[in-house]
């Protein structure tokens, strides 16, 4: 769902070190704990008096895995790298675009500030996928790759950039389930970048409109059906009951099709039993890459006589999708989830103020 983000730096000095698995057990008091978000904190060590951006467990299935990143808040990250459009998000939201000197999957982002740097000419590809370019990423002399981390995958990467000194720092906003948890991230690059109270800022904003819509007072008494996504093959995933996208679905006073998932990650079901879980939701949300019930006839053709489809209650996450398939949804949604959330009590409730939908749209 995410892609590595990088930031490249216009100086010689260091001023992020590289994470290391041997982490210095040190003394902090606390600079900013995030209300929503559980994967990091802004410290200050008692001794030094260095800043630490604390990184907490940022790979699915690390426990008890801790990174302190000393940064210098007079000398902030001015070129930097991003793994993830996520990132170029969060830095597109305190003004700090001109900060990013390379992407990895530049042709997938929606940010408009940064197609345009990318068509000037002013940030590098750097890679995709398993495909990287380190010798790209070594010339941009960055002050610090932002990247996630996915487990084994996310070991041979950094091994690379501690072999050419290039520095890292984990970023985990796609393990955050509270939508609010993972806007919040934004908060720590405005450190990163010596712009804290723009970052503050903006997250109190989108905190605000976000809990003034999940308040439900807008909402009726009956709590609409939701099923979620399409299959794989033979196989439909179900998300967690505790995901970020359930946790969005019943703040817009929906009811996910699916409670039984309590585990920490998705889960697999046969056809037959979505069909029978598909027959008894009222909507059906984010079916991957469908455009059109035409193209959900070929890929789910079992599936076209359940009331979502019979009664035009199927929406899917792909408004802003740009020509190479890039979703804003995962990129700019992943800091405005105040946005997500207005689009889906709008879906979900009749009698929600209409306006335009920003992320979804109905299937025709």
């Amino acid at each position: 769902m995410k892609r590595l983000a990088q930031i490249a730096a216009l100086v010689v000095v260091v001023l992020f070190s590289a994470c290391s698995n041997k982490e210095v057990v040190r003394d902090t008091e606390p600079i900013y704990t995030p209300r929503y978000a559980k994967g990091f904190a802004v410290e200050r060590d008692r001794s030094s008096g260095e800043m630490l951006l604390c990184v907490k467990n940022p790979w699915q299935g690390a426990e008890n895995v801790v990174y302190h990143t000393p940064f210098d808040p007079e000398k902030p990250m001015q070129r930097v790298i991003a793994m993830s459009s996520s990132y170029v998000a969060m830095l597109d939201a305190v003004g700090c675009i001109d900060r990013i000197v390379g992407i990895s999957g530049c042709r997938f982002i929606s940010t408009p500030l940064a197609c345009k740097a990318i068509e000037e000419g002013k940030i590098a590809e750097v890679g995709y996928d398993s495909a990287f370019d380190f010798e790209r990423i070594k010339s941009l002399n960055t002050d610090v790759v932002l990247l996630y981390g996915v487990a084994g995958e996310a070991k041979s990467f950094t091994a690379k950039l501690d072999e050419l000194s290039i520095p890292y720092i984990y970023i985990g906003d796609y393990l955050e389930n509270d939508p609010l948890g993972k806007a919040e991230w934004v908060v720590a690059l405005s450190y990163l970048c010596g712009c804290e109270e723009q970052g503050k800022a903006f997250f109190e904003g989108v905190e605000e409109r976000y809990n003034a819509l999940s308040n439900k007072q807008h909402c009726s008494a009956y709590k609409p059906r939701v099923m979620l996504n399409l299959p794989y093959r033979d196989t439909w995933f179900m998300p967690s009951k505790e995901s970020y996208m359930v946790r969005l679905i019943e703040d817009a006073d929906g009811e996910y099709i699916y409670p039984q998932n309590t585990t920490n990650a998705s889960k697999p079901i046969s056809l037959e039993e979505a069909l029978v879980l598909a027959s008894r939701a009222d909507f059906w949300l984010n079916l991957g890459q469908i455009n059109s019930l035409a193209e959900l006839q070929v890929a789910a053709p079992r599936f076209m006589g359940v009331d979502a489809v019979k009664f035009a209650r199927i929406y899917n996450n792909t408004k802003r999708t740009n020509p190479s398939r890039g979703s804003d949804f995962w990129e700019s949604g992943a800091v405005r989830p105040d946005l997500i959330l207005r689009d889906l009590v709008q879906i979900l409730h009749h009698e929600a103020p209409t306006e335009e939908l920003y992320y979804y749209k109905k299937l025709q």
